[in-house]
């Protein structure tokens, strides 16, 4: 069995929380990054990227190659607080703040919302909606410009944390194949490592889904373009947990069906599913965007489906009998040991670990700040 690190994003930082042998006991370290909010953290063989910022800080990944006992910053852009240091030098010095550098994408970057290692380049996407690409681990970044000029991008609206591509997929045994969301247009594929796109939100059956009026609901022939997460199985079976609905593809996102027919709610934020099986999936879901975010009933449950989303049953097991948390769209992940393990975070600062698959679940960690991310780093 590998030992399992938890990479975890937070609004002040990024923390790792590492598991001994068993997983039955675990470390927390951190806060890193400078206390930046961290939106994603991906980690391969010991080296570790952490995508964040916002409009104060700037944007950026930070890279540690030791483990994250030591942490160095790729800027794609500076933020407000430039401003402070020039206008109140005294005050900057206090803080022991001083002026960066210019950096490659001033003015046309807040943060960044997610970094992921495929095959042997890193891509980040960002917030307002673009994707870069790293040949060289993260040091220097270069904008695929093909995706933010697509045919559709006038019609891109932004969701309530604004336009930001959020995830981003690649199948290991295509590299020049990836997949991103963006909230909220949709999903997009490219089949030439990001060069061209195709935005792939079709309903397979129009018909079935019926009429809703909520604004973010499938309409015209779509899935809902908000779309919060998705996960990729293995022969371009995709995932994706919606604003309105869960959804799975067959055919690499060219159609959806809806499966959330068992679901208490359409809405949530995370999806994961199984390392081995493709027909396993969980999702967390909550009460409504405007019903207050939280689990229904107030009675937390990770919902998980053994038949591709046919069927869904309640795991509550080890989880509190009422809460009022949110588990954001980065904050559930899971590792490949046998059985495998599922981790998510929460808004109030939890981190709960089932080491049955999702059929009961244990709290090791508390007290951490708003947990935006949870990945898992396997050693």
């Amino acid at each position: 069995m590998a030992h399992v690190t938890l990479l975890v994003g937070t609004t002040k930082g990024a923390f790792l929380v590492s598991g001994d042998a068993d997983r039955s006991s675990w470390k927390v370290t951190g806060p890193f990054c400078d206390l930046w909010p961290i939106n994603q953290v991906a980690g391969v063989d010991g080296t570790i990227w952490a995508g964040g910022g916002n409009a104060w800080n700037g944007a950026g990944v930070w890279r540690s190659v030791d483990g994250g006992n030591s942490w160095s910053l790729s800027r794609f852009a500076r933020g407000d607080v430039e401003g402070m240091i020039a206008a109140e030098p005294e005050m900057a010095k206090l803080f022991g703040w001083s002026a960066s550098q210019p950096a490659p994408f001033d003015g046309d970057v807040e943060a960044v919302w997610s970094v992921v290692r495929h095959g042997d380049r890193l891509y980040a996407g960002t917030k307002p909606a673009q994707l870069f690409v790293s040949a060289d681990d993260g040091e220097t970044w270069e904008r695929l410009d093909a995706l933010h000029t697509h045919e559709s991008a006038e019609s891109w609206n932004p969701g309530a944390a604004g336009l930001i591509l959020h995830t981003i997929l690649g199948d290991p045994d295509a590299t020049e194949k990836l997949w991103v969301g963006i909230s909220a247009a949709g999903v997009f594929a490219s089949e030439d490592g990001g060069q061209s796109w195709e935005r792939r939100n079709r309903l397979s059956n129009a018909e079935a889904c019926g009429h809703h009026l909520h604004p973010a609901a499938p309409r015209d022939g779509d899935t809902g373009h908000c779309v919060h997460n998705i996960m990729r199985a293995p022969g371009d079976v995709l995932y994706q947990q919606n604003h309105h609905g869960v959804w799975r593809s067959s055919d690499g996102g060219r159609s959806w069906d809806d499966i959330t027919e068992g679901l208490p709610s359409t809405f949530g934020f995370p999806i994961r599913v199984h390392p081995r099986d493709p027909d396993t999936i969980w999702v967390m879901p909550l009460n409504g965007d405007a019903a207050g975010r939280f689990p229904p009933d107030a009675q937390p449950a990770v919902w998980k489906s053994e038949d591709a989303g046919r069927n869904w049953s309640a795991k509550r097991d080890g989880l509190p009998e009422q809460a009022f948390f949110t588990v954001l769209r980065q904050a559930m992940s899971g590792d490949t040991s046998d059985p495998s393990g599922v981790y998510f975070g929460t808004n109030t600062g939890s981190i709960f670990a089932s080491l049955d698959e999702g059929e009961s679940w244990s709290e090791i960690v508390q007290h951490l700040p708003t947990v935006l991310c949870v990945e898992v780093m396997e050693h």
